[in-house]
């Protein structure tokens, strides 16, 4: 932990999480008893969690947007050829 204050020169926001991890560890019989006081702390440290579902939210975002760009694009080319194909100005290709 670096020197407990924060810019303004009170406490740092993890520091009541460092209290209550540093309160287990001391009336702890095992270390292990005080895991998620940890984890807690350095989430509050380091953000690992908050970032890492940020980047999933992101991704999902971006491949929800790929997918309904990609079903637009493919209603908006069929409608194009379609309309013309209709008036029967243009033959439609079997291959498609």
């Amino acid at each position: 932990m670096a020197s407990g204050f924060g810019y303004t020169g009170g406490r740092t926001r993890c520091f009541p999480l460092w209290q209550e991890f540093s309160k287990c560890y001391a009336s702890a019989e095992k270390p292990v008893d005080c895991v998620a006081q940890k984890d807690d702390y350095m989430e509050c440290l380091h953000h690992t969690k908050e970032i890492a579902r940020a980047k999933e939210i992101k991704s999902h975002f971006v491949q929800t947007q790929i997918s309904e760009s990609s079903d637009a694009r493919k209603a908006a080319e069929k409608a194009a050829t379609g309309v013309i194909v209709s008036l029967g100005l243009v033959k439609e290709e079997e291959g498609q």
